[in-house]
């Protein structure tokens, strides 16, 4: 007997798949693909377009973008806040409206978080060729622009005949369910296979629930991580961000009251611990605190929890010191679980805690070891309160900002920031109240993330206070989807700060013998540089222009009062201030980070740059 069969396009079937996905971990279910964004051209406005069109809201809700690139920032920020276990597509035109997505989900991928892409493409047929935006090559005439996106994405394929759509839908959704695999997916269109009837199996339609692992640790990794770390007499844990993907905050804490071992955490991961608890030590690496850094290099054993271990968490491998330092590494991931020849703990990082803390009942370090890590916290946060501190009448510092926003935000309020000098004070400084509060896009450091990605975040978790944090850089870049958080009523606060140019990465210049060249946002002075007058540029009013409420500030008590009334708003809220940038207040880094210097020069600057790179790279350790 014949099963029952649907007639639809490949456009309408995929959508319809697409709403019956589930993902189920710990008995709560939540729906995989909850939504799709897109921006419209002639490479889906009839296949795709269509097809959300007549599934309604009800089925597939639709989320208007301005930017593509923009729209998968949104939905990576949405995966991130609800611990990738819910998940958004992304729908666009063929032509640059594709290779507009190439950002995004290399951004996607680098940081394991899901995203669905689904790209128009040229004819499958070819029956029209070429195309408008359709790239011709003279010898695989099979490539397409899309093909850019093969390498950023952990699963891609291109939908030929509607029959192939099948398989490659169950495997896109297997990929972004998948707490190892997932990233960027992408599912390439062909715009005449979009639209293109088909009798589509039911059981194609089917609910289906993708159940999210907890895989348990081996016994035998288990043991000799236990002996490994009994044997330490100076055990540092560094948290990354798989501790809050897997909802491990909990047991790490549980670990840590038990053991006494202090944390450490990457961007990524920090918040695993609050910040008032006496074992958080703060941020490690070259952005880290002093405490944490200096644990770091005498540590004689690291226990990696859900990290990635990127040359900003390992001081581009200068920071562990310790001749003797052996590595712990638990992680879902085999992959991450091996580096630095680790002794790999390959689990689910929940699990893997709670097996961990279980194995090691009656196990402390040693008293004097946790009265030095506690002495250092507290110097550490003078340092804190030094950054901070500010007169009321003054114009603020980027530190001082920071401090007032610290003031000002609730405990389940989210910071999101992403690239530029912000990250590097924020993850010295920043005092994480919960496991959410701290966003931190440090994977791929995208400048132009944070604004779009507030608006995902809002979306996910529509009551909680979502702050962007943007300098002027990165609000040239992208600041398109104010006029989504405009049109949907989404009440994001941007706290924009003005300094002039990329201070970052000026900074940046000035120790790498660049002397900031072509890092500030000046006129052209008489001797063609860039040290003119600051250009004339109002930010605030673009906002503004935007559809957004802006409270400018120009003294830190109006800055505090600034940012109280943009927390109280129920619409979207920029507070603008200009900072002060000729009085240092930011700590100093407390870890190399390895940017090569030019190995010849003529200039002073670069010279003597590049005498202190040799004696910096001196130090790197492989860890063998």
């Amino acid at each position: 007997m014949s099963s029952p069969t649907r007639r639809l396009t490949v456009a309408q079937a995929l959508v319809r798949f697409l709403s019956v996905q589930y993902t189920e971990r710990d008995g709560v279910r939540q729906r995989l693909i909850a939504g799709t964004w897109g921006i419209f051209g002639h490479g889906n406005v009839a296949g795709l377009g269509q097809a959300l069109l007549e599934a309604g809201e009800d089925t597939m809700p639709f989320h208007q973008g301005r930017n593509e690139q923009a729209m998968v920032h949104a939905a990576v920020g949405y995966a991130r806040q609800l611990d990738r276990l819910s998940a958004q597509a992304v729908t666009t035109s063929i032509g640059p409206g594709a290779t507009n997505l190439v950002t995004g989900a290399a951004l996607a991928t680098i940081n394991r978080l899901p995203v669905l892409l689904l790209p128009g493409d040229s004819f499958a047929t070819r029956a029209a060729d070429p195309l408008l935006q359709q790239l011709e090559h003279p010898s695989e005439a099979d490539l397409t622009v899309n093909d850019t996106l093969r390498p950023v994405s952990r699963y891609f394929d291109r939908v030929t005949r509607p029959e192939a759509l099948v398989p490659a839908a169950l495997n896109a959704v297997r990929v972004l369910a998948d707490p190892v695999e997932t990233g960027a997916v992408t599912l390439a269109l062909p715009q005449d296979v979009q639209a293109e009837a088909y009798d589509w199996p039911e059981e194609f339609f089917a609910e289906r629930i993708w159940r999210v692992r907890r895989p348990a640790p081996d016994p035998a990794e288990l043991a000799a991580a236990v002996q490994a770390i009994r044997q330490a007499a100076r055990p540092l844990i560094v948290a990354g961000g798989g501790v809050h993907h897997s909802r491990a905050e909990e047991a790490l804490r549980a670990l840590v009251d038990a053991t006494g071992v202090p944390v450490a955490s990457t961007q990524a991961g920090k918040g695993s611990l609050r910040h008032d608890h006496p074992a958080d030590l703060g941020g490690i690496g070259h952005t880290g605190t002093a405490v944490c850094d200096d644990l770091a290099r005498a540590a004689d054993l690291v226990i990696g929890v859900g990290t990635r271990y990127t040359d900003f968490t390992t001081a581009s491998r200068t920071l562990f010191q310790n001749p003797d330092v052996r590595f712990v590494n638990l992680n879902i991931a085999a992959f991450d679980a091996h580096k630095l020849a680790a002794l790999s703990l390959v689990a689910d990082a929940r699990t893997g805690l709670e097996a961990l803390t279980e194995a090691l009942a009656g196990h402390r370090v040693d008293a004097g070891y946790e009265a030095e890590y506690r002495a250092g916290k507290e110097r550490w946060e003078r340092v804190v309160a030094a950054a901070f501190r500010a007169d009321d009448d003054a114009v603020p510092t980027q530190t001082q900002v920071l401090g007032a926003l610290d003031a000002v935000v609730g405990d389940d309020d989210v910071v999101i920031n992403a690239a530029g000098s912000l990250p590097g004070d924020l993850h010295k400084l920043w005092r994480a109240r919960s496991p959410r509060q701290y966003h931190l896009e440090y994977g791929y450091s995208c400048m132009g993330y944070e604004i779009p990605a507030a608006v995902g975040v809002q979306q996910a978790t529509p009551d909680t206070p979502v702050w962007a944090l943007v300098g002027d850089g990165t609000y040239l870049m992208m600041p398109t989807e104010i006029v989504t958080a405009v049109q949907e009523g989404l009440p994001v606060n941007l706290l924009l700060v003005q300094n002039h140019g990329y201070a970052s990465i000026g900074g940046l210049s000035e120790s790498v013998g660049g002397e900031r060249f072509g890092t500030a946002y000046r006129h052209r002075a008489a001797d063609g540089t860039f040290s003119g007058d600051p250009l004339p540029v109002d930010l605030a009013a673009n906002a503004a222009s935007l559809g957004m409420t802006v409270l400018r500030a120009r003294t830190v008590r109006e800055l505090r009062e600034a940012l109280a009334a943009a927390r109280a708003s129920d619409r979207p809220t920029c507070v603008y201030v200009e900072t002060d940038t000729a009085t240092p207040t930011a700590p100093p880094a407390e870890a190399w980070w390895d940017v090569p210097v030019a190995a010849t020069a003529s200039r002073e600057a670069a010279v003597r740059a590049r005498e202190e790179y040799e004696r910096q790279v001196g130090a790197r350790r492989h860890h063998l």
